[in-house]
């Protein structure tokens, strides 16, 4: 017995969710023109695409925008971390969080899981990724060790 593979993974990889033409929009916005400080996107279900939930205004912390993350649901986020280097520059890094709490609904992690790489490929020009089960796995902490 023989299999055979075809581009792409077959089935399982194309059956991640479409990305809505807005996702890029505002992560382009968050990027270029520092209108966020930082991005949440769910999966719509309905429509079979991911969309952008909500936004943070530049002025938002790092605490607003973990306490804007659901409990105990999936999600995808951007993060912009302004950092200042030892050599006293002030610098900005573009976290892609994938948060997918122990807490949460098994199919959940798993949609969340087959559709990241399909987000991840429209927003072009982040620099760093974290996988985070537990608020502990993305603490403050965590984006300052990446960038340090």
């Amino acid at each position: 017995m023989s299999f055979r593979f075809r581009g792409g993974g077959g089935a399982n990889a194309s059956s991640g969710m479409g990305v809505a033409d807005h996702c890029k929009g505002t992560f382009l916005e968050l990027q270029r023109k520092k209108a966020h400080r930082y991005v949440i996107f769910r999966i719509d279900e309905k429509k079979n695409e991911v969309v952008v939930e909500k936004t943070g205004n530049p002025a938002e912390s790092y605490e607003d925008f973990t306490s804007a993350l659901p409990e105990n649901d999936c999600r995808y986020a951007l993060y912009d971390f302004d950092f200042v280097t030892s050599e006293n520059c002030q610098k900005s890094k573009i976290f892609f969080i994938a948060w997918s709490p122990a807490t949460s609904r098994i199919r959940a992690k798993m949609l969340y899981a087959t559709s990241k790489d399909r987000l991840r490929h429209e927003l072009d020009g982040v620099h760093y990724e974290i996988q985070a089960t537990d608020p502990t796995e993305m603490e403050l902490e965590v984006l300052k060790e990446r960038v340090y």
